[in-house]
Parts: structure tokens; C-alpha cells; sequence
């Protein structure tokens, strides 16, 4: 965040002391987690960097790029340093998304996703024409047919990665025969080149049982036997193989391994996104780097991002109402974790968290609780501006502001 911007009332969480100061003005005067209001969202800044030179070194280690998914955060301070770390680029899910990192910069990016709306498509366009290198996904003829009805032929022509999906997945074609298909119309558009596979393993299974990581497996090796039909039919140096979300990396990373040079000079692409701030949740339990399956070391990920709310109400023994809610916290995917109170968790409202306990609670109205959270992909969607801090204390002082832009 730049210095000079101007905090408002509308930047939910901070003091009311710092509306009308300058970011600049406001950190100068060595404000305090305890300084802010509840509910809020915190970053630990040691543990944000620890994670992406973890991961990053874990990529670099095995010969592989990392373009990360940029839509976890949307905080361009926090891509900057993932690209500063190693990244070779940013993935990003929408067109809106792409123009937000064009605004900020950014020129190497993968719209994990088809392209097919009109004025996105010319405007995407005219930015590579102006030296933004982007891939977008195409899992139909039809959207390729998209990209032709409105640009016609062109000299500088449109990257395409060709999406393979599977059965009851997400987007994506849905066999090696209709990826074919897709592949041999992009290569005879004169509007687009065909540079490459694309695909999303996490959509084929949410665990890591040995029925989950064997559909995994199988999946990938498909997406690589359509990489090396595909061989042949490139328009590109270097076509691009990527899959690679933040639970199965290490899967994409075995499978790519032995490939490498089936097609030569191949670019292998990890997408991971939420290992940013990893959790205390869901990516806890599945995240190859998760310390409960990896161990202690710095090879693991951390947690990077906790909640803080406040207690509002005690109106039974074994029951506290927070003042945090689904407004505030993610939920879709494991409800936060209270820390060092004891309980757990059981429902979150709108602005209210359900504490309970089979024993009386030992809080007080008025009391911070701190929650671990799950799922840092809906984490920083509710939150415009986040305090970092390098301690978890509540009286911690806090080092930095950082923008989302959702």
C-alpha cells in the first residue's frame, strides 16, 4: 500500500484515530493490534514470507515454475513478492482480475479460465499487442470460436492452453478425443496459437484417502498423454503443462517429473495460491507441506492469518457469542478454530460466532478470542485493508497495511 493513501471510516477494522491520516501518518505513529476494532482479519508478516520462499524453493528445487493464483489474496503487494521470491507470473480466474494486475504492473499472466466475453476479449487483446504476455484456457471449440468471432485474424495472436477436465469436474473437456479435437481447431485459427495443456486436479478429488490420490494420479497421467499427443501440433518454443492447486502439488510435481522430455522444452507450471498463508484448517489437513503431515522444519508451511473477535455475550456456562461473522470469516470449507480457550466452534451468523463447550467457558464479555481460519481462498474477500504484524500478541505493533482488491 502506498503511503500516501488516505484511510477512511469505510476501512473496517482500524481505529477511528487513523480516519483522515495518511497510511504513512498513521504507522509513524506505532499503532497496536488492541488499537483496532473487532472482528478482524491479521497477517503475520515472518510467517507470509517463510511461506513463499517455501514454496518457492520447493518449485525451484524440482526444475518448476510457479505462477501463483493470484485470486486468493487480490493484494498486488502480496504477488509483488511472490514474483520477487521466484514466480514466474500470476494466475488469475477472470478477465476483471487480469485488468486489475495490468493496473498494477504485472505483465506475465494465466487467466485459468475460457475467455469468451466480447469487450474482455478485445481489451485482452489490444493489452497483448501492448507486451502483456497471457494464456487464457479453452475447454470447447466453441470458445475458440468465441475468440474468432470477435477478433477475426490476427498477426499477434492469443496463447490458448487447451483444459482438460473429467466426469462430474469442473470446466474442462472431458476426454483425450475431445481435447484433440479442441487442439486441432486452435491450431488452424488464425486468431489464436495453441501453446499448451491446462488442468485442475483439485477438482477430481477433497482429501487425501488412497481412492482420492489415486483419481489424482490418473488424471494427471491423462493430461500428460494429451501434452505429448499435442507435441506435434504447437505453435509456441516452449508450450506450457500446468496444474498444480495447493493440495496435491506434490502429486503434479511426481507426475511431471518423469516427462520432462517428452516434448521438449516444456514449461511445467505450478498454480499453487492459498499456501500464502496456508491455514489452521482445511489445507492443515491436505496440504502436502502442512506441518501435521510434513513435521516440524522449515520445509512446512504455517499459518499466516488468524481472526480475532470478541466476546458480546455469556448468556450460558458453556456458550459465548463472538462478534465475528460470516461477513468477516470464511466458513465454506471448516469453521474457524478458537485458540487457547477451549470449545469449538459450531455455527457462524452474519456478525456472530457460536462458542461452545461441554464445560463452563473461562470468558469474560469483552475478552479477545483469537481464531485459527480454513480456506484462505474466501479469507480476503471480505476485507479491503489487513494490519501485519510479526507476533501474534494482541498488544503486537503493526508493521504494515496491506490493500485487497476485491
Amino acid at each position: 500500500m502506498t503511503g500516501d493513501r488516505v484511510l477512511s471510516a469505510a476501512d473496517k477494522g482500524i481505529p477511528a484515530c487513523a480516519v483522515g491520516r495518511t497510511v504513512a501518518q498513521f504507522l509513524a505513529a506505532g499503532p497496536t493490534i488492541d488499537e483496532f476494532s473487532t472482528p478482524l482479519l491479521v497477517l503475520h508478516r515472518t510467517h507470509l514470507q517463510h511461506n513463499i520462499a517455501t514454496l518457492q524453493s520447493w518449485v525451484d528445487r524440482r526444475g518448476l515454475e510457479l505462477m501463483p493464483h493470484g485470486k486468493t489474496t487480490m493484494a498486488p503487494a502480496l504477488w509483488s513478492r511472490q514474483i520477487a521470491a521466484g514466480a514466474t507470473g500470476l494466475t488469475l480466474a477472470t478477465p476483471w482480475q487480469v485488468r486489475v494486475a495490468r493496473s498494477h504492473g504485472f505483465d506475465t499472466v494465466q487467466l485459468a479460465n475460457a475467455l469468451v466475453e466480447p469487450a474482455a476479449i478485445r481489451w485482452a487483446h489490444s493489452e497483448v499487442s501492448s507486451g502483456l504476455s497471457l494464456t487464457t484456457w479453452v475447454d470447447s471449440v466453441a470458445a475458440v470460436d468465441a475468440l474468432e468471432r470477435v477478433l477475426g485474424p490476427q498477426q499477434v495472436k492469443m496463447d490458448v492452453l487447451v483444459e482438460l477436465g473429467a466426469t462430474g469436474g469442473r470446466t474442462g473437456a472431458r476426454s483425450i478425443g475431445t481435447a484433440m479435437e479442441i487442439a486441432q481447431r486452435a491450431a488452424r485459427s488464425a486468431t489464436v496459437r495453441l501453446a499448451g495443456v491446462a488442468g485442475y486436479e483439485g477438482a477430481v478429488a477433497h482429501d487425501r484417502t488412497t481412492d482420492s490420490l489415486a483419481a489424482v494420479g490418473r488424471y494427471l497421467a491423462e493430461m500428460l498423454d494429451l501434452h505429448a499427443l499435442l507435441g506435434p501440433l504447437y505453435e509456441v518454443d516452449r508450450p506450457i503443462v500446468t496444474a498444480g492447486g495447493s493440495a496435491y502439488f506434490d502429486l503434479v510435481a511426481d507426475a511431471f517429473a518423469p516427462v520432462r522430455g517428452t516434448v521438449p522444452h516444456t514449461r511445467f507450471v505450478l498454480r499453487s495460491g492459498a499456501y500464502i498463508t496456508h491455514d489452521e484448517g482445511f489445507y492443515a489437513g491436505i496440504s502436502p507441506l502442512a506441518s501435521t503431515r510434513y513435521g516440524a522444519g522449515d520445509d512446512r508451511l504455517i499459518a499466516a492469518a488468524r481472526g480475532l473477535a470478541r466476546v458480546l455475550s455469556r448468556p450460558e456456562p458453556g456458550l459465548a457469542l463472538l462478534d465475528a461473522g460470516k461477513r468477516d470469516l470464511p466458513y465454506d470449507e471448516g469453521l474457524p478454530v478458537p485458540l487457547g480457550c477451549g470449545g469449538r466452534v459450531t455455527a457462524l451468523n452474519d456478525q456472530h460466532t457460536f462458542l461452545r463447550a461441554d464445560q463452563p467457558l473461562p470468558l469474560a464479555v469483552g475478552d479477545v478470542v483469537p481464531l485459527g481460519l480454513s480456506h484462505p481462498c474466501t479469507m480476503f474477500d471480505k476485507w479491503r485493508l489487513l494490519p501485519v504484524v510479526d507476533s501474534w500478541e494482541l498488544d503486537a505493533p503493526v508493521v504494515e497495511l496491506i490493500d485487497t482488491c476485491f
